[in-house]
């Protein structure tokens, strides 16, 4: 991996991302990196992103304010949006960057969060963060602006969330 960098986003990076997960047929706007970039500008969040010689290879954030209620109640920053381009995935370039993400959590909290969604294609990331030990905060799945109760109807889809937490000293 001595070829992959890790550097925050700069705003001259939107495009190239957005192009990169169109490639693979994900649809992701450039606007919304141009606003990751804004939202870092102000220090609500840290973008990461990673380059394998060179070439555009995924990104994660760290939120320092959650949208998710009990990690605001908290306050733990929350690592969010963490993506990783198809071709680039099971070469530990998405370690590295959870690697440097826990990193900049540390700067603020000894816990870090993380939401996964709970159906097949989240399988990869569910097994990533068991292995750096993220647990489940034990408040159940979530979706939207609440818990899901027992005998509650719901579409499984990316709004259903299972969130996690990990000690990090």
């Amino acid at each position: 991996m001595s070829n992959v960098h890790i550097r925050h986003l700069t705003n001259q990076d939107a495009q190239v991302i957005s192009e990169s997960f169109q490639e693979q047929g994900w649809h992701k706007p450039s606007e919304l990196y141009e606003r990751y970039w804004e939202e870092q500008e102000k220090g609500n969040r840290v973008t990461l992103v990673a380059e394998l010689n060179g070439q555009f290879a995924g990104y994660v954030n760290v939120l320092w304010t959650s949208q998710y209620p009990s990690f605001q109640e908290q306050a733990i920053p929350e690592i969010n949006d963490f993506n990783v381009l198809m071709k680039f995935q099971r070469q530990g370039i998405g370690s590295k960057l959870m690697d440097y993400a826990e990193n900049v959590v540390q700067e603020r909290s000894t816990v870090a969060g993380i939401g996964v969604g709970v159906y097949a294609d989240y399988g990869k990331a569910q097994v990533l963060y068991a292995h750096r030990g993220y647990i489940p905060d034990g408040r159940g799945l979530y979706r939207d602006d609440h818990y899901l109760q027992p005998g509650e109807e719901t579409i499984i889809d990316d709004d259903v969330v299972l969130y996690l937490t990990k000690q990090l000293v």
